[in-house]
This record gives structure tokens, sequence and C-alpha cells, in this order.
């Protein structure tokens, strides 16, 4: 039983809002994300993998990012079916190609809702390669020494 359409589009407009803030500074990190999961929650990365529970969350929101905080992140669309939700969005690096362009790459999220305004459940999909080749290509460098990705990460992406 799906929960009102109302309360999940709710839920995800506070999401975006907050997203939008990180992304224009008003917001110091992605970590106030984090009251938006259940304590259960279960969060997929496509390089550090899944991750259990809220605490492991909130730290991850905060630890992936360190050294990223020149980056932007802007959502393009959101679509909702039922519980899930579907964020599309872009990692945008603050370097620029020849012609003036930045480099990009694209981005999903699968999120469920649990009620509560929460959401139990989200898997991100974006391709880890074509990051490392605009990385190697665009020569950024992080604004800090960055945390890196478990080198195993567990790869279940079940619910």
């Amino acid at each position: 039983m799906s929960f009102p359409r109302e309360e999940v589009a709710a839920t995800v407009a506070t999401y975006v809002e907050l997203r939008r803030k990180i992304d224009v500074g008003d917001e110091d990190s992605f970590g106030v994300l984090a009251d938006l999961y259940t304590d259960d929650a279960v969060m997929i990365d496509a390089a550090w993998g899944r991750l259990e529970g809220r605490p492991a969350i909130d730290n991850w929101l905060v630890d992936s990012m360190v050294g990223l905080e020149d980056w932007h992140f802007p959502i393009e669309f959101t679509a909702i079916e039922g519980d899930h939700v579907i964020i599309k969005w872009t990692q945008v690096l603050p370097t620029k190609r020849a012609d003036g362009t930045p480099y990009t790459q694209s981005a999903y999220s699968h999120l469920i809702y649990a009620g509560e305004g929460k959401f139990s459940y989200e898997e991100d999909s974006y391709n880890m390669m074509h990051v490392l080749e605009d990385l190697a290509e665009s020569k950024w460098s992080p604004t800090k020494p960055m945390n890196i990705p478990p080198p195993n990460p567990d790869r279940n992406w079940a619910r």
C-alpha cells in the first residue's frame, strides 16, 4: 500500500530544496539530508557501496563529499510512482573543457518513501568510469584531502 502522493511529493520537495541550498552554498554539507532517512535506511552508492542505518548514511553524506566542495549536483527532474521516487541529477566539476563547457556526469537516484517524511532506501547510479575519465582529463584537484571509497565495497543493492 502506497502513501498518499501529496505526502510523498512534500518530502521530495523538502529533499529537492535541501539539495538546492547545498548547491548554492546556503547549507554547509550534504549531512543535512540525513534527517530525511529512517533509522534503518539503506543507501547504495556506486563508489562507496552499501551503507546501512542512518548513522552510517549521515557519516557518508559528510565524508564522501570532503574535497568536492567546488562541485555542483543540480537536480534536473523528479518522478514519483507510488512510494518510488526517481531523481535525475548531474555532477558538475568546476573545471571547463576547451570549448568552455563544464565536465559533467549523468546520475540517477531511486528512493523509496517510508512515511513520516522519511526515505528507507536510496540507490544512486552513475558511471564511475566516466567520472574517473573526466577527473583525469580535467586535471581537477580536490579542495581538501579526500576520503577514498573502500577498495571492495559491498555491492548488495537489495532493499
